[in-house]
């Protein structure tokens, strides 16, 4: 039944949008050329959901499939927005000529070229975007670099630089050329620990093993660091039993120690240098909404009020509402979930937006309450929607400096 109503859906949009395309062109070749593209969009979205949905959960060609089928129903519903309110205006207009001239027979006015035109030409806006999104967004990778003062940091780390990563979704991955220029990104920033906040695969660990040889190059002076993230889990497809489910978890975790991760499962450890110390501590996924495996208990235990922490929890909101009123103060908490929503729009300085904003109140960058940092990463990867527009692939090195008293 659903995929009755969402045939009908699409097949109306493109109805719709289609008279704007016959009231700027009289070709009849180019509307039906136009409406076997949109069929075909539709038929290549229907079987790699039904006929050919072998693998479980997303998968490359599914990814496409959903990305092809969004840009189509983004752009018709653009062109219809346009020829509704047109459409509202020649009713009302022939509405007002019947009454006047009390004719017998609604005459709606004809459509204007003018307004069709517009409404392609706007909605070949998002068209293109996303268009671009697919073809060099989703690996137009930014390093972002910040400079973060505390002042109880222990004087040997000052200068101590981490980068973090978060949520590859592997499985999504489909160019290895890509990938590797990525993590080629990593490796140039040279920081002593490289840390990893959750979400390496969509849902099952073959997908991390066609990457692995790639994540293999990672390397920090300190060692690699990584926590899980609520796709890790393996929740979102279906498993013979409980058995084969744990045994896919168990997978990804030594896949993640062979590449040279040393994964925390609400553990912790400390980082030296000399006599001094900080303590890395690592929470399974904790997320309002989603899978709460996290103990920040368990995670700390032996740890001292007074250690520099620096927390990986792979979901921002677990940040707020345990990590900040948790008794323990975490200097700097590093997450990621959010994405960005892969979409929207960001001019420093000027302004940040994208519709994950209505979902989550920290979704991208750093933040700040009771003196305690957050950065919510916008993933190395991508999932579902096979790029990104205007938020792109993030690889975020901080630098961590003592603040000097004055």
């Amino acid at each position: 039944m659903r995929w009755l109503l969402f045939y009908a859906f699409y097949i109306l949009l493109a109805f719709y949008a289609a008279q704007a395309v016959r009231t700027v062109n009289k070709h009849a070749w180019i509307g039906w050329g136009l409406s076997a593209i949109s069929l075909g969009i539709l038929i290549y979205f229907t079987l790699q959901f039904t006929v050919f949905s072998e693998s479980r959960g997303l998968s490359v060609a599914k990814n496409y499939a959903i990305g092809f089928v969004l840009i189509a129903i983004v752009a018709k519903l653009v062109i219809v927005l346009f020829l509704f309110g047109e459409d509202l205006i020649r009713g009302i207009i022939a509405l007002l000529d019947w009454m006047i001239g009390s004719k017998k027979q609604v005459e709606l006015p004809g459509r204007r070229k003018f307004v069709s035109t517009l409404a392609l030409g706007v909605a070949a806006v998002p068209l293109l975007s996303m268009l671009y999104g697919i073809y060099r967004g989703k690996y137009n990778y930014k390093v972002l670099r910040y400079t973060l003062e505390f002042e109880d940091l222990p004087a040997a780390f000052d200068g101590y630089q981490i980068t973090q990563l978060s949520d590859m979704h592997c499985g999504s991955f489909d160019n290895e050329e890509k990938i590797r220029y990525g993590i080629d990104l990593v490796n140039q920033q040279q920081s002593d620990a490289i840390v990893f906040t959750g979400d390496m695969v969509n849902n099952t660990a073959d997908e991390l093993e066609k990457w692995q040889h790639v994540f293999k190059e990672l390397h920090a002076k300190d060692g690699l660091f990584s926590v899980l993230g609520n796709h890790d889990y393996g929740d979102y497809v279906p498993w013979e039993n409980k058995e084969a489910k744990a045994a896919n978890l168990d997978r990804l975790k030594a896949l993640q120690k062979d590449i040279g991760f040393d994964l925390l499962c609400n553990e912790h450890r400390y980082l030296h240098r000399g006599e001094e110390k900080i303590a890395l501590v690592g929470v399974e996924n904790w997320g309002k909404g989603f899978k709460q495996k996290g103990d920040l208990k368990k995670a700390t235990q032996d740890i001292a009020d007074k250690d520099f922490k620096v927390l990986l929890s792979h979901d921002p909101t677990h940040w707020e509402l345990q990590a900040v009123p948790d008794e323990l103060f975490y200097h700097l908490t590093l997450s990621g979930h959010t994405h960005g929503m892969q979409f929207g729009i960001e001019i420093p300085g000027w302004i940040k937006w994208s519709p994950v904003k209505w979902r989550y109140k920290y979704w991208a960058g750093v933040y700040q309450k009771a003196g305690q940092y957050l950065n919510v990463n916008r993933g190395f990867g991508y999932l579902a929607f096979p790029g990104r527009v205007g938020i792109w692939p993030e690889i975020t090195v901080f630098t961590l400096k003592k603040k000097q008293m004055i």
